[in-house]
């Protein structure tokens, strides 16, 4: 039996095949959010279960409908909102969500446009809509412990009391993380400000001292994260006996043969080419295979499978090789931390080979 995660896989590889062709709300329901609702265990065929085009009248408007309502038990439990493919939620608004939520005995409302699905309830004020959804779920972008969350959401585990519970943590979860990625993007003068007054040793923290450790902290925050990343993705190569090992024998250093010498800063990157495929595949089938003029990475060694390439040999400048249809473009890199940028063609050129 497929497992709920390989359907979520199987979905998200779907919604990227049809980017740029469902041009309606009507085709994104048919060919994305219908599916969405089987994979959480919905019979979709069943009118009693999965009721499309809903109607709840609302004061003086009548007739309006929400594009779906989840029956459970014969309980209004979910509502559900599509818009079409691609279809920017934060501005396209959950209006006619917001109202019908308020007027049933719905907790959890769901917009979505085939892709995105943004999960509200009423954790505010009761019976009135968040304006915030408590959980976000992106089909193209998303961690393993993101679809442990969304299999809350399946029918045969669905529990309201279960999801109210864990939809505050998530609510003010993401909200952190998000103002934790916007001070790693770029430091605000206050963060600034605490980190300097608890390591500097001057008397004042003048205009260009302050100046200063707006560098430092980003350039900090930055190493601490790559430093996490290095160590998760070593303890994920650990050896079968228990022994520590840096790379297992798939990422193992070519032998300096031919002139040929993998340096350490190519074996970083690959670590974090690793890291950020980790998601995608399994690990032990990415390789390193070092050449005279780059540094290659491959997925299940195999030249017909390049992930990227690795431009170090330049004493001035470094490029990272992506493919599209096998075919390379140099990208010019400052910094191993500037590969994390490009992390989506990476994963996008391991999803065209697998």
């Amino acid at each position: 039996m497929t497992s709920f995660a390989d359907q979520i896989d199987a979905l998200a590889g779907r919604s990227k095949s049809l980017e740029g062709k469902l041009q309606t709300e009507e085709a994104t329901k048919t060919a994305l959010v219908m599916p969405f609702l089987q994979a959480l265990g919905y019979d979709i065929f069943d009118p009693t279960a999965v009721i499309p085009e809903f109607t709840a009248d609302h004061g003086i408007k009548k007739g309006e409908k929400v594009d779906y309502a989840i029956m459970i038990d014969g309980q209004l439990t979910m509502l559900i909102e599509c818009k079409t493919y691609g279809a920017d939620l934060s501005s396209a608004g959950a209006s006619q969500l917001y109202r019908y939520f308020s007027v049933t005995d719905a907790r959890i409302g769901i917009l979505t446009n085939g892709v995105e699905y943004w999960f509200y309830s009423d954790l505010d004020k009761n019976n009135t809509m968040d304006k915030e959804p408590f959980f976000r779920f992106d089909m193209g972008d998303y961690i393993q412990s993101s679809t442990k969350e969304l299999e809350r959401f399946r029918k045969e585990v669905f529990s309201i009391e279960v999801v109210l519970n864990s939809a505050t943590d998530l609510k003010y979860r993401g909200m952190i993380e998000a103002q934790i990625q916007k001070e790693i993007e770029a430091p605000s003068d206050e963060f600034i400000e605490i980190m300097a007054r608890r390591v500097y040793e001057g008397r004042r923290l003048t205009a260009q001292v302050r100046e200063w450790f707006g560098q430092l902290v980003q350039q900090a925050m930055k190493a601490t994260i790559r430093a996490e990343v290095n160590k998760r993705l070593s303890n994920a190569l650990k050896a079968g006996n228990g022994e520590y090992s840096e790379v297992d024998e798939a990422a193992e250093e070519p032998k300096d043969e031919d002139g040929i010498d993998t340096t350490e800063e190519e074996l970083e990157a690959f670590q974090i080419v690793r890291a950020i495929l980790r998601t995608e595949v399994d690990v032990s089938r990415i390789y390193i295979r070092d050449q005279k003029s780059y540094c290659g990475i491959l997925l299940d060694d195999n030249n017909r499978k390049p992930i990227c390439r690795l431009h170090f040999n330049s004493k001035s400048k470094k490029h990272l090789g992506v493919f599209k249809d096998k075919e390379e473009t140099r990208i010019e890199i400052s910094s191993l931390e500037d590969i994390f940028q490009h992390a989506d063609r990476l994963m996008e050129t391991v999803r065209a080979y697998n």
